[in-house]
């Protein structure tokens, strides 16, 4: 057999022979009679999705400016409890700057400039005090930033620097357990808590540092694409961490993976060049997108 009549698979090692594809018979005498989905079978969502909760953030008219570029251009949408909203679109399209606007991280940045408002639980974020917005609008970044200390300490830092008098250890015992079983870690690192905590597998270093930002229980949780650097078997317990977090607080995901959106998002917002171009509930962005370019995106026709 050539070179030229085999192909290769990017999830083999070994090149495979190319076969023809399958050739299926239809008879038209009676109703085709669908085949049951094997019980062993992948699920192709990672949870059922429900209906969502109370308004936990609103964003009105927001438009983002570094300098002369415009970022984010009036957008407007709701975040509810009890629902994960994914946020997609091509790289430079402004889902980054508008999750690091709803807990004011944008500012940090050095020519930003914000127009219209972002309301938490109906309060212009604006009137908040910072620490206390960020407790309560929680971040998780792209790579996992886990404090060179120990496990235990991780978690116990973010509770430690929400309280006025320092807590000791077994005070905060309880809640950092609390913590790390809601981000389905503690049953790994029970025997360990004082173990550094970079020792720990990049999914678990993740992990950690997402019980790190809801040891505080926040109302909503940020996660600015919390995948990318990990392998498939540590994305899919971070998807499934999601759908039970979700349960409790609002979650907006900034996602490349157009798979993963479909997965674990109830709401999904299509940006393109700072403009939202679609919102809505993701069976719907997904399978009868009403925008054009919505349609071509989710089709793979640029990206």
């Amino acid at each position: 057999m050539s070179t030229h009549d085999r192909v290769v698979d990017p999830f083999l090692d070994d090149a495979v022979p190319a076969l023809p594809p399958p050739r299926r018979r239809v008879r038209l005498d009676r109703t085709p009679v669908p085949v049951p989905e094997a019980q062993d079978a992948p699920s192709t969502r990672a949870r059922t999705r429900g209906p969502g909760g109370p308004e936990r953030m609103r964003v009105e008219g927001l438009s983002v400016h570094y300098g002369d570029n415009a970022a984010v251009k009036d957008v407007s949408l709701s975040i509810h409890a009890g629902e994960a909203l994914a946020l997609i679109g091509p790289s430079g399209c402004g889902k980054t700057t508008l999750l690091r606007t709803l807990n004011r991280l944008t500012e940090t940045t050095a020519g930003a400039d914000r127009g219209g408002r972002v309301l938490l639980d109906g309060t212009d974020v604006e009137q908040l005090e910072i620490t206390a917005l960020r407790r309560r609008v929680a971040m998780v970044f792209q790579q996992p930033n886990p404090f060179p200390m120990s496990i235990f300490d991780n978690v116990a830092y973010a509770i430690r620097v929400q309280n006025r008098k320092r807590p000791s250890r077994g005070d905060l015992g309880p809640q950092v357990v609390d913590a790390l079983r809601r981000a389905g870690l503690y049953d790994e690192v029970a025997e360990g808590l004082d173990r550094p905590a970079l020792r720990l597998s990049g999914g678990q270093q993740q992990r950690l540092c997402i019980a790190r930002a809801i040891a505080t229980r926040p109302e909503v949780l940020l996660m600015d694409e919390p995948c990318s650097a990990l392998d498939p078997r540590s994305t899919a317990v971070i998807e499934e961490l999601i759908g039970e977090l979700r349960r409790d607080l609002a979650v907006v995901i900034v996602t490349h993976n157009l798979a993963q959106a479909h997965r674990i998002g109830d709401k999904v917002a299509f940006m393109y060049l700072g403009d939202l171009v679609e919102w809505g509930d993701a069976d719907q962005v997904f399978g009868a997108p009403r925008a054009q370019r919505t349609r071509d995106y989710v089709a793979g026709a640029f990206g």
